[in-house]
């Protein structure tokens, strides 16, 4: 299968979900930052211009759920729907106080499109401060909750965590802190570890992650562990020295990252999604531009069991 990129334009924290039914479920930050709009096609090429599309959440007049909707991701957990996000209270203070706190919604009904979509509240980690990008997967019958957030005593502005679950949005147990933005290419902008998103291949939990400022510098780090290991134990984990995947001057794509993966139509291909901007952001915050567009392409597997991501494809 051949994919046209970019897949979604203007949808920067693209997640891609395949579900049972034989539909593509995409998710993403809305430019607007206002709503959260579900898509769904059975082909990923469909995403774009034939999908289906209804917003199922719009912000609230005000609070810790009205401004700056980002980074949502949808899951399927023991039958019911599950969207996974973070929101502010401000759209112009970015302190630990006036920032990001991380929130979900459940749907119980089989179709997520309907409108029974239900707040659970927001996700209560160890310290109140800003957090976003949580993603979650499953391993050996427990679920695992992986975030970025503040830490009041750690120079920077994100780390990533990692905790089990008791259920879908309440967090049980040790966290672990998982990764600091400690090596040179995570650091440049801002220290930043954010936007977490896990496969499982080959006995391994794979983390991929994302790091430095949202310009062309973000670029996509690796952590990983074996399943057999006890995935709360930090020496269980292994991080990259390098970015696994940046930008591509040659291509003109750049600061690619924020990615999920998927699967191919046929199921025989391991895809990544992620954002990228096609050219460097001139000038003011990164974040106020939204050129940041969904993309799509498959990769390969090393000898090693870790995924090989090349570069941005082109346009």
């Amino acid at each position: 299968m051949e994919y046209r990129n970019p897949v979604v334009i203007n949808r920067a924290d693209p997640w891609i979900y395949k579900h049972t039914d034989g539909y593509y479920y995409f998710i993403a930050t809305h430019p607007d930052y206002q709503v959260i709009e579900l898509r769904r096609a059975k082909k990923i090429n469909d995403l774009d211009k034939t999908s289906e599309i209804k917003i199922i959440w719009q912000a609230h007049q005000s609070g810790h759920l009205s401004q700056l909707i980002w980074a949502p991701e949808i899951h399927f957990i023991d039958d019911k729907w599950y969207v996974y996000f973070a929101a502010s209270d401000d759209a112009t203070r970015r302190d630990a106080h006036h920032h990001h706190r991380m929130f979900v919604l459940e749907n119980a009904d089989s179709d997520p499109f309907s409108d029974h979509w239900e707040e659970k509240g927001q996700v209560q980690t160890h310290q109140e401060s800003f957090s976003l990008d949580a993603t979650v997967f499953q391993l050996k019958d427990e679920l695992y909750y992986c975030w970025a957030q503040l830490e009041p005593t750690i120079p920077g502005n994100s780390n990533l965590y990692l905790a089990k679950m008791s259920n879908p949005w309440t967090l049980k147990g040790k966290i672990l802190t998982l990764s600091l933005p400690t090596l040179p290419w995570e650091c440049i902008g801002f220290k930043v570890n954010e936007g977490p998103a896990a496969i499982i291949r080959n006995d391994k939990v794979i983390i991929a992650y994302s790091a430095s400022a949202t310009d062309e510098n973000y670029a996509m780090g690796l952590l990983w562990a074996n399943i057999s290991d006890d995935l709360l134990d930090g020496y269980s984990w292994h991080k990259s020295e390098k970015p696994v995947f940046k930008s591509s001057e040659k291509n003109q794509q750049f600061g690619p990252g924020h990615n999920s993966f998927t699967v191919s139509e046929d199921g025989k291909k391991d895809l990544l999604v992620y954002h990228a901007r096609p050219e460097k952001n001139k000038s003011g915050d990164p974040l106020a531009n939204p050129n940041r567009h969904a993309r799509i392409q498959s990769f390969e597997w090393g000898a090693d069991g870790l995924p090989i991501f090349g570069e941005p494809v082109a346009d």
